[in-house]
């Protein structure tokens, strides 16, 4: 998965699975866009975007997850619980405000 950090005023946490990188989908009024300016960081294994989930998570950063992979991870990590995500072209994607 790829992970971005991006640090301001307000950390975001931008998580993305890595086959969906620079890809777009629309559904009706819905777009999701996967940036590579947005979400290309650093890849990282299931393991330790689990840690980085967790770790961000408890230090009240927002998140941007993308993708079916990156959406279990974030369920596994206890930062979203099964339903709290929406699809736009069958991709689940959330967006959590801590």
């Amino acid at each position: 998965m790829w992970v971005k950090i991006h640090k301001s005023s307000r950390t975001v946490v931008a998580i993305c699975d890595e086959n969906l990188l620079g890809k777009k989908f629309s559904e009706g009024i819905k777009k999701l866009e996967i940036t590579e300016s947005f979400f290309k960081g650093e890849k990282h294994s299931k393991l330790e975007v689990l840690s980085i989930m967790k770790y961000e998570f408890k230090s009240g950063s927002t998140f941007n997850i993308v993708g079916k992979e990156s959406v279990e991870a974030a369920i596994e990590a206890g930062i979203i619980e099964k339903e709290e995500f929406s699809k736009v072209k069958n991709i689940p994607f959330t967006i959590i405000i801590n």
